[in-house]
C-alpha cells in the first residue's frame, strides 16, 4: 500500500510529544515532514539539543518512513505558506496535518507583555490557521485529517492558554467548513505529559492527581493521534478530546 504523508509541527526534541507522534505514524506506515524551530528551544529551560532532529530522522527512516525535516519560524506571518510551498515542491501532497508546535512562556494577567502575547497568538493561533488553510487548499479527492494539540492551562499562563483556546475554535470550525473536502479536524488535549520540562516536585504533584498513578507519555498521546488520522478514526470529527488518563475528571 502506498505510504501517506503527514506534516507534524513542533518536532525539535526526541523526547517531545511531536517526536512520539512521529514514531507512531512511521510505524503505522506514514511518511513524514517534521517542522522544528531551534531558536524556540534555545529560550526554553532544556535548551537546544543540536543532534535531536537528525537522530529522530534516522530512527524514523529505520522504521521504513521517508522523512524530511524543515525549520520554520512560525511567528513570521509568511513562514507557514513558505513551509507548505517547500513541502509541495520537495515532497508532494500531504494527507494529514498534526499541529503540535507551540509558544509557551509562563505569565499571568498582570505580567504578560504585549510582545509575548502577540508572539503566542502568532505561533499558536495564526500560524495554525494558515497551515490548516494551506493544507485544505492542497488535498486531493481523498481528503485528509487534521489534529491539533491544545491545553486547559490558563491561570498563570495567560497568553498560552488564551491562544490555545482560540486554536480550539478554529479547528472545530474546520470540521464543518472543510467537510466537503473530506477533511476531518479534531483537537486533542493531552493533559500533563512529562517530556523533561517538569521539576521533580512538579512531577510528583501531577502524578498524585492522575487516577492512573502515572503521568502521560508521548506514546500515550501518539496512539490516539494515529487513530484519528486512520481511515477507522476519520468519522470522529469536530471534537475536543481529553486524552489525559483521567487527569481532568
Amino acid at each position: 500500500m502506498e505510504r501517506r504523508t503527514a506534516l507534524v509541527t513542533g518536532v525539535g526534541r526526541t523526547v517531545g510529544i511531536g517526536a512520539g507522534i512521529a514514531r507512531t505514524l512511521a510505524a503505522q506506515g506514514w511518511n513524514l515532514v517534521l517542522n522544528y524551530w531551534q531558536a524556540y528551544d534555545a529560550r526554553m529551560p532544556w535548551g537546544v539539543q543540536p543532534h535531536d532532529v537528525q537522530n529522530l530522522c534516522d530512527e524514523l527512516e529505520s522504521l521504513g518512513a521517508t522523512v524530511k525535516a524543515l525549520p520554520a519560524d512560525l511567528e513570521d506571518p509568511e513562514a507557514a505558506d513558505r513551509l507548505l510551498a517547500q513541502i509541495a515542491a520537495e515532497v508532494g501532497g500531504l494527507n494529514a496535518l498534526v499541529l503540535s508546535h507551540c509558544e509557551s512562556t509562563d505569565s499571568g494577567l498582570l505580567d504578560t507583555s504585549v510582545e509575548s502575547f502577540d508572539r503566542h497568538f502568532a505561533v499558536n493561533t495564526r500560524a495554525s490557521w494558515q497551515l490548516i488553510r494551506g493544507f485544505a487548499q492542497q488535498v486531493d479527492n481523498d481528503g485528509g485529517a487534521i489534529v491539533a494539540l491544545t491545553s486547559d492551562h490558563t491561570v498563570g499562563n495567560l497568553p498560552y492558554g488564551a491562544s490555545k483556546g482560540a486554536l480550539d475554535r478554529i479547528v472545530i470550525a474546520a470540521a464543518r467548513e472543510l467537510g466537503h473536502l473530506n477533511i476531518s479536524a479534531n483537537v486533542l488535549n493531552p493533559g500533563p505529559v512529562d517530556t523533561g520540562w517538569m521539576e521533580p516536585e512538579h512531577r510528583e504533584a501531577m502524578r498524585r492527581l492522575q487516577p492512573t498513578g502515572r503521568l502521560g507519555t508521548p506514546a500515550d498521546i501518539a496512539g490516539t493521534v494515529g487513530f484519528l488520522l486512520s481511515p477507522e478514526g476519520r468519522w470522529i470529527n469536530g471534537q475536543l478530546l481529553k486524552v489525559d488518563g483521567g487527569f481532568s475528571v
